[in-house]
């Protein structure tokens, strides 16, 4: 029998895979692993996995004389990862302290986790160890919040409504938006000819309540906030009029999603 905890981890990895993926996360992993110039026969780690998402693409496009591995902390995510590509060599582990030895790989890639790494950093300079000389990093990071109307909207919702820590938690996935701090990561760690490419794509969600819903019952508390059902209650009827400028007739929600995709080469 699994675990009650273990349980509602998978539980809640599932959700993400169902909605957030498509919605969200589906769009950036070609554009990621083409930044990052995947090669059949190459040797990549994705780093902060999630449920697998660019990693299923990179394995895709290495091949079967290829290697791919993703690494994240969440057993949840990694048990629906195994569940969805089995062939693909998952760890648990932290983007800090790598488990693999030194340049063991081609290329290094990340999708929407650096902003969220304890010492962001160090986890740089554990991706420059395990990469071979000439190996290519690729990261994503979402653009800032300023430049994502719809999720401004819903903050600035969150923070009528719920106060500046529900807001704020809202607010964490746009933190490294500028792209002078983004690119000031990489001074000193050895990186040579580190870049930024800003894109967009369209996040699109099957209505307002399942996108909101998603936040505030699916994201909030990974944050540590869990909203009382009065407050949610009222979130969810408020939203429909905010979020109404990027509903269609058919009640989907579609909006810009711009993201910065960061690459660079260890010499």
């Amino acid at each position: 029998m699994t675990d009650p905890l273990l349980q509602a981890r998978i539980d809640d990895a599932r959700a993400y895979e169902a909605l957030f993926v498509p919605a969200l996360f589906q769009p950036w992993a070609p554009k990621v692993a083409t930044a990052a110039h995947i090669q059949p026969g190459q040797r990549v780690l994705d780093i902060a996995c999630g449920t697998g998402v660019l990693a299923r693409e990179v394995a895709l496009r290495v091949g079967s004389r290829g290697y791919t591995a993703g690494l994240d902390p969440d057993p949840g995510m990694l048990t629906v990862a195994r569940l969805l590509a089995p062939d693909i060599d998952w760890h648990a582990g932290t983007a800090e302290s790598l488990p693999f030895p030194e340049q063991c790989f081609d290329a290094v890639v990340s999708q929407f986790g650096l902003m969220f790494f304890t010492n962001r950093q160090q986890a740089l300079r554990e991706m420059f160890r395990v990469l071979k000389p000439g190996g290519q990093l690729a990261i994503a990071v979402w653009d800032s919040l300023d430049n994502t109307p719809a999720y401004a909207a819903e903050v600035a919702l969150l923070d009528r409504i719920a106060g500046p820590q529900a807001a704020n938690a809202l607010r964490a996935p746009f933190v490294l938006g500028d792209t002078t701090v983004l690119t000031g990561l990489f001074d000193r760690l050895g990186y040579q000819a580190a870049s930024v490419n800003t894109a967009s794509d369209r996040a699109r969600f099957p209505s307002v309540r399942a996108m909101v819903e998603a936040d505030i019952r699916g994201w909030l508390p990974v944050m540590g906030v869990m909203l009382p059902e009065s407050q949610i209650a009222q979130l969810l009827s408020e939203a429909e009029t905010v979020l109404a400028p990027y509903t269609g007739a058919d009640g989907v929600v579609t909006f810009d999603s711009p993201a910065h995709i960061v690459t660079a080469t260890k010499p």
